[in-house]
């Protein structure tokens, strides 16, 4: 992270934002993991007013270095301080634009989140958690095995292939 050479101003000014945001509202659907979650509107929207009206702005532009790409989040304060830091995003295909759309914003999301506290809860982390203490017995004749059930896996609820992270079925 990077700050202006004071931030005595911006300190104060954070913290009374801080004060007044709230938690992001997770009103997007992951179809992959069956889960919801707060997408970069919601969290937008859980701080930007609060941070306006205590004078500091937020910019995200995107940026490379020799180590590769990155979205840098900026607060900006009226008095001219700052703080600042990057996240490198990695998305799936560099030649892909919807790729580096989706990585981009993932990565405004969790910066932005992470630099103004905004809580959020982990579903999939929590789920996944879960799944992995979970003893799988092997399936007998008269029982389906997780992945038969209907085309759903009964112990993370994936569909098909995409089975969630630390689900044992995945391959």
């Amino acid at each position: 992270m990077k700050l202006s050479e004071s931030i005595k101003t911006i300190a104060p000014a954070l913290l009374a934002a801080q004060k007044e945001i709230g938690s992001a509202k997770k009103d997007a659907e992951n179809p992959f993991f069956h889960s919801s979650y707060a997408d970069l509107g919601s969290v937008m929207e859980a701080c930007k007013e609060a941070l306006n009206k205590n004078g500091i702005s937020v910019l995200q532009p995107i940026g490379s270095d020799e180590n590769g790409v990155y979205v840098e989040t900026f607060l900006l304060h009226e008095s001219g301080e700052f703080l600042t830091d990057r996240m490198r995003i990695a998305p799936k295909s560099e030649t892909n634009p919807q790729d580096q759309g989706s990585a981009i914003s993932y990565a405004r999301r969790y910066s932005l989140q992470s630099m103004v506290f905004i809580p959020a809860e982990d579903d999939d982390g929590n789920k996944a958690a879960s799944a992995s203490k979970t003893v799988v017995k092997p399936a007998t004749e008269t029982q389906a095995s997780p992945t038969e059930v209907v085309g759903k896996c009964t112990l993370c609820g994936a569909v098909g292939q995409y089975h969630k992270p630390g689900c044992p079925n995945k391959v």
